[in-house]
C-alpha cells in the first residue's frame, strides 16, 4: 500500500509536508494526533486515542508526508493490544458460543459471502482490473489477502486501498454508533495514566505479548501478532495463571501506532491510482456494513444481547481496531471478541481458497 519513492517515480517524495525532514513530520503528526485525540475525548467519542492518530496520519499522508511507522513498533503495539483484550475473557463466553454456534457460523459465513459477492460484481462490471476486486473485498485478514493478491497477480496497491478503507469506515462508524446511538460516554471513564505498576504482573504480561507476537509472526498466522497474544493471554488469564497489567500510557501509545499505521497508508499516489474505484469501493463497504447491521439485529433477537455488542461483533473491520472500540465501550467484550475471532479463523481457513475460486471465474469467458 505504501510504495517507496525510490522505487516508484510516481510518488511525490518532495511535495507538501514531504518537503520537511522526517523529524518535523513526526512532530507535526504527534501534535496533530494529540489535538485530535483530545477533541474526540472531549466529545466523548470511544477509542479517541485510536481515531485521533488515524485521522492525523491520513492528513499527513494525503498531504505528501513520507514518514512510515517502523514495522517492529507496529507489531509491539498489536501484541500489547491483543494481550490487553485477553483480560476481558471469561469461561462463560465458551458456553454462549457453543450453545449458539450454528447461528454464529451462519452470520460469519454471511459476511464472507456478501464481501465475496461484492468483489465479484465489481470485477464483472470491470470497475477494477482483473481479480483485484475479489481480493480487495475479502472480509478480514487483510495481510493474508495482500499476500495472496500479490501471488495471484492482482494490483496490490488497489487491494490494500480497499482493505484499509473498509477498516477506516467500520472503525469510524462503530465509534460514532457507540457514542451517539448507544450513548456511551467515554469522557465519564476516568483514566489513571501513571498509576502504580505491579512489576511482576507487568513483566509477565509483557512476556506473554512478546512470546505470542513472536509465535504469530513465526507461524505466519494472519493477524497472528495480535491474535496469538490474545489467545495465549486469554487462556492464562481465565486459568488464573496470569494477572494482566499494562499501564494506560503504554496502551495509548499502542493505540496511536495502530491509528498511524492505517492513516499514513492513504497517500497521494494511492488515492490517485484508486480514483476510479473509490466511489464503487465506498458503496460496497456501505452495503457490507448494512448487511452486518441486519445480522446484528438477528443476534439481538436470537440471543438477547444488547444492540451495540451485536453491532461490534458483526462489524467487518480490523479485529484490533474493533477490540479497542469494544474495550472503550460498555459492551460484552468477550462476546465481541469471540465472534470476531471466529470470523478471522474462518477467513483464514476458507478465505484464500474461496477468493481464488471466485477470482478464476470473475472474468467472463469469450
Amino acid at each position: 500500500m505504501r510504495p517507496d519513492p525510490a522505487e516508484d517515480p510516481s510518488v511525490p517524495a518532495t511535495s507538501g509536508i514531504g518537503r520537511c525532514n522526517a523529524a518535523v513530520q513526526w512532530c507535526l503528526l504527534l501534535l496533530l494526533s494529540a489535538v485530535l485525540a483530545g477533541c474526540l475525548e472531549l466529545a466523548s467519542i470511544p477509542a479517541a486515542l485510536l481515531m485521533g492518530p488515524m485521522v492525523a496520519g491520513a492528513f499527513v499522508g494525503m498531504n505528501g508526508g513520507t514518514i512510515r511507522l517502523p514495522l517492529p513498533a507496529l507489531r509491539c503495539g498489536q501484541a500489547l493490544i491483543g494481550t490487553m483484550i485477553a483480560e476481558t475473557m471469561s469461561p462463560g463466553i465458551l458456553v454462549t458460543f457453543f450453545a449458539n454456534w450454528p447461528l454464529f457460523l451462519a452470520i460469519v459465513a454471511a459476511v464472507i459471502a456478501m464481501s465475496t459477492l461484492s468483489g465479484l460484481v465489481m470485477s464483472r462490471l470491470k470497475i477494477l482490473p482483473g481479480t483485484t476486486a475479489i481480493w480487495g473485498s475479502s472480509a478480514g485478514a487483510a495481510t493474508s489477502m495482500l499476500v495472496m493478491a500479490d501471488a495471484y497477480g492482482a494490483d496490490i496497491r488497489l487491494v490494500a486501498f480497499m482493505q484499509y478503507l473498509r477498516v477506516v469506515f467500520v472503525a469510524a462508524a462503530a465509534s460514532l454508533v457507540a457514542r451517539y446511538w448507544a450513548q456511551v460516554d467515554a469522557a465519564g471513564q476516568e483514566i489513571i495514566w501513571f498509576g502504580p505498576i505491579h512489576l511482576v504482573s507487568f513483566l509477565k504480561t509483557a512476556a506473554v505479548a512478546i512470546v505470542g507476537g513472536f509465535l504469530g509472526k513465526w507461524l505466519r498466522v494472519p493477524a497472528g501478532v495480535f491474535l496469538l497474544p490474545f489467545l495465549l493471554g486469554s487462556v492464562l488469564s481465565v486459568s488464573g495463571m496470569l494477572t494482566i497489567e499494562i499501564p494506560e500510557w503504554l496502551l495509548a501509545i499502542s493505540y496511536a501506532m495502530l491509528g498511524w499505521n492505517i492513516g499514513l497508508g492513504f497517500t497521494r499516489p494511492i488515492l490517485a491510482h484508486a480514483r476510479r474505484a473509490t466511489l464503487p469501493t465506498i458503496i460496497s463497504i456501505l452495503v457490507l456494513m448494512s448487511v452486518s447491521g441486519l445480522l446484528a439485529f438477528v443476534l439481538v433477537k436470537a440471543v438477547g444481547i444488547d444492540p451495540l455488542t451485536a453491532y461490534l461483533a458483526t462489524s467487518p473491520g480490523g479485529m484490533d481496531s474493533i477490540a479497542i472500540i469494544a474495550a472503550s465501550s460498555k459492551v460484552d467484550v468477550p462476546f465481541v471478541m469471540a465472534l470476531q475471532t471466529a470470523r478471522l479463523l474462518l477467513v483464514m481457513a476458507v478465505g484464500p481458497s474461496l477468493a481464488r475460486f471466485v477470482a478464476s471465474r470473475a472474468t467472463p469467458r469469450r
